[in-house]
């Protein structure tokens, strides 16, 4: 029988992940484990299964504007970036999901409460798959920020969801991107939950150059998977 030499993976610093278990962001609480994890070696099943995105992604999932019969209400936004490895290399035929609020911060779920409308003409939710250079680009709108039961007066700035899957569904991490100049980052109790020196790695950077006239701003927002600078994910 031959044998079969897994690829190992840079491990990142204590200094980049949340930890699961934050006081200020409440719930995790009653959800963090009381006993230290265990880690399971690499099988096959985590480097193959089936594939995720190519054949299954259309261009049009990628435009979270054009969903429906009409436009939704906002501030249609561009965003794009790279899914870069520790070493700066790119990552292709990544498939990457996002789900955001609407622009009245919103979900489009049963469970979402919040007394703000919805939009018939956002569902926001999409997905693309990196091209062989590790890039990617979405239209959608810039989400709202809505009120959130963690503390007195707490809320959650604008945030994107992001989904990035490797080659099987063992190989998922979840990110999400903010935008600058949010004066409601100090009420956000899970964008606070991410060490200091990590924070900015989730906040994106507003780019004219990609923005189109009368139409959209853009914003960049690079992932990297591993590493040092690797950008904070919600570790499960």
């Amino acid at each position: 029988m031959t044998n079969l030499t897994l690829p190992g993976y840079r491990r990142p610093g204590d200094d980049v992940h949340p930890p699961l278990d934050s006081p200020e962001y409440r719930s995790t609480v009653l959800r963090a484990p009381k006993a230290p994890l265990v880690a399971l070696p690499q099988s096959l099943t985590e480097i193959t299964g089936p594939l995720l995105g190519e054949g299954r992604v259309l261009p049009s999932d990628s435009d979270l504007t054009r969903q429906h019969d009409g436009e939704p209400l906002g501030e249609r936004t561009i965003v794009y970036g790279r899914v870069l490895d520790g070493d700066g290399r790119p990552i292709p035929d990544t498939l990457l999901e996002v789900w955001q609020a609407n622009a009245a911060g919103r979900y489009s779920h049963d469970s979402d409460r919040h007394p703000a409308p919805l939009d018939p003409n956002f569902s926001g939710v999409g997905r693309c798959l990196t091209d062989a250079d590790g890039r990617y680009e979405l239209v959608t709108i810039r989400p709202g920020a809505y009120p959130w039961r963690n503390h007195d007066n707490a809320w959650r700035s604008s945030h994107i969801h992001f989904s990035l899957f490797g080659r099987s569904f063992t190989q998922r991490l979840i990110t999400q991107m903010y935008f600058p100049g949010d004066q409601l980052f100090s009420q956000d109790p899970i964008f606070n939950a991410v060490p200091d020196v990590a924070r900015p790695r989730l906040i994106s950077t507003l780019d004219l150059s990609r923005s189109v006239p009368e139409w959209a701003l853009a914003y960049r927002f690079d992932i990297v998977l591993r590493g040092r600078e690797a950008t904070p994910m919600e570790e499960s």
